[in-house]
């Protein structure tokens, strides 16, 4: 006996699609995304010590989004790109697009052209525009995460733990729903050691460091390194203490994972299943 094949032209196939959606079958339907770019976060986006050249979209984000009505109340991700404070341009990462979560990719001013302090207050305004904003795109303003990768992640740890940077938007760093870095410096980052002539061997804790500012009633911390053995700058061992210490102050929501074998480059793909997981554990339906 001889079977023929059977061709099912694209029209049948949404019929059964629909057809199962109908009849209460559980179908999945894939959300849809747009992506806004260019959003100026802050009204002095051409602050006085910016750069005239090659920074037009130094102070914006792009965002994006599930823009169907089934996802809205859904949770952001406010992402800030590394490179030292120095380099870098705004992203967002592949891996946590097309996920049932918006992500805003941060630009911000860099170092020399302007102080690490600087880079930290832009943070504070985008991370403040997304907690205003995201509402209007469907989003909900109690699910905002900031993370980053290595200068990233330590301008997300500083808006999330210094209650300074916010509090000069006029918001509360306890609104935020966690903090998520990767590969971030806890002690003061080495380029603004290095705007004061520091070495960069020698560890300093002071207003710029998130080791300074532990504390009990910081944001949930997922803190995320690399192999403490392939790391950069003891990487993994300021994360560590920084964990040590939150606990010690009764943190109750912090925790470490050491991605094994990988560096501080290799960590951020596995960094990045990490937060899917994290962001779905706190947010998807029990």
């Amino acid at each position: 006996m001889r079977f023929r094949p059977v061709v099912i032209s694209l029209p049948c196939l949404v019929v059964v699609f629909l057809a199962s959606r109908a009849s209460g079958q559980e179908t999945a339907s894939p959300l849809i995304f747009k992506t806004a770019h260019n959003i100026q976060y802050r009204s002095e986006s051409r602050a006085p010590d910016q750069p005239a050249a090659g920074d037009a979209t130094a102070c914006t984000l792009d965002l994006h989004y599930p823009s169907d009505d089934d996802a809205a109340g859904f949770a952001t991700v406010v992402w800030f790109h590394g490179g030292g404070l120095t380099q870098g341009v705004k992203e967002i990462p592949q891996p946590l697009m097309q996920q049932p979560f918006a992500v805003a990719g941060v630009g911000y001013r860099l170092s020399p052209a302007v102080r690490g302090h600087d880079c930290i207050a832009d943070a504070a305004a985008a991370v403040a525009w997304v907690l205003r904003s995201i509402s209007d795109y469907g989003g909900d303003p109690a699910k905002v995460y900031v993370s980053g990768h290595s200068a990233g992640g330590y301008l997300a740890s500083m808006v999330g733990i210094d209650e300074r940077w916010l509090a000069a938007e006029g918001l509360d760093f306890r609104t935020l729903a966690g903090v998520i870095p990767y590969s971030g410096q806890v002690i003061t980052h080495f380029t603004i050691r290095g705007e004061r002539g520091i070495p960069v061997t020698r560890p300093i804790i002071d207003e710029y460091a998130p080791l300074y500012h532990v504390r009990k009633d910081a944001p949930p911390f997922l803190l995320i390194t690399g192999d403490r053995a392939q790391e950069m700058l003891g990487r993994y061992e300021e994360n560590a203490y920084f964990w040590r210490m939150l606990k010690v102050a009764g943190h109750t929501d912090v925790e470490l994972i050491e991605m094994k074998g990988t560096d501080h480059a290799g960590m951020v793909t596995a960094g990045h299943e990490r937060l899917r997981k994290y962001l779905s554990e706190r947010n998807d339906p029990k």
